[in-house]
């Protein structure tokens, strides 16, 4: 994929951390920006700093975890600016630091809707215009612990450890040129970070806008010889 040229690019969980960083990198750089979040104070301030006068709303209040949501999402979307040439599944969340049986039935099922179904049904909704259109690339935002683990993080690691074999089945899936990959973002100073590093995540002097000037360029520069690759921010 060309960093040169226009992208229309979709992101998931644009309301902080390393999604709303991605919003302002890609959008200082012409790129045509379409989020997603829970958050409608979130959303309507990005609507009012990035869609000013008379341009379409860019920015949707969407759960991904209701496909009716993301279903509604994907079709004003596509219907006002084509189908995404980057969709980025970034909303996640983590659980908190506590050993697997402590957790409770309906933390864990939350962890397991948001990082897995969530993201199955932005797919389910973006992929087949994407395919229409004869291009696009997909990125699954994994983790870490999409590869190792940690105690305390047991339903998260679960959930990074399932994107990273859906995102290698759905590469084979795809018609060429189209592409998916699991991406690996780094250890970032988010408030996920500090949910799971408390102080020592605080402490972490990699913050989104920092990252987001090496992740946004090595994004765009993902393609079909990479599909199914576990990728990693340098």
């Amino acid at each position: 994929m060309s960093s040169s040229k226009q992208e229309v690019i979709a992101i998931t969980g644009v309301s902080s951390g390393l999604g709303l960083a991605m919003v302002k990198w890609y959008t200082s750089r012409g790129h045509v920006v379409l989020g997603c979040a829970r958050s409608t104070q979130k959303i309507s301030q990005l609507n009012d700093e990035f869609c000013k006068g008379n341009k379409p709303k860019q920015f949707t209040v969407v759960d991904i975890v209701n496909e009716a949501d993301v279903k509604r999402w994907s079709e004003e979307t596509i219907s006002s600016f084509g189908a995404p040439t980057l969709l980025l599944n970034n909303a996640s969340v983590t659980n908190n630091n506590l050993c697997l049986w402590q957790i409770s039935a309906e933390e864990f099922s939350n962890v397991i809707d948001i990082n897995i179904k969530g993201t199955t049904n932005v797919i389910r909704h973006f992929v087949p215009e994407m395919i229409k259109a004869g291009k696009g690339v997909v990125v699954n935002f994994s983790s870490g612990w999409g590869r190792s683990v940690s105690p305390h993080v047991a339903p998260y690691c679960a959930t990074k450890w399932a994107i990273e074999g859906l995102s290698k089945a759905l590469a084979l899936e795809l018609p060429a040129p189209l592409t998916c990959v699991p991406l690996n973002p780094g250890i970032i100073n988010t408030p996920m970070l500090q949910t799971s590093f408390g102080e020592q995540g605080a402490a972490m002097q990699e913050t989104p806008e920092k990252w987001a000037q090496t992740a946004c360029p090595f994004i765009l520069s993902i393609d079909r010889s990479q599909n199914g690759r576990s990728l990693t921010v340098p």
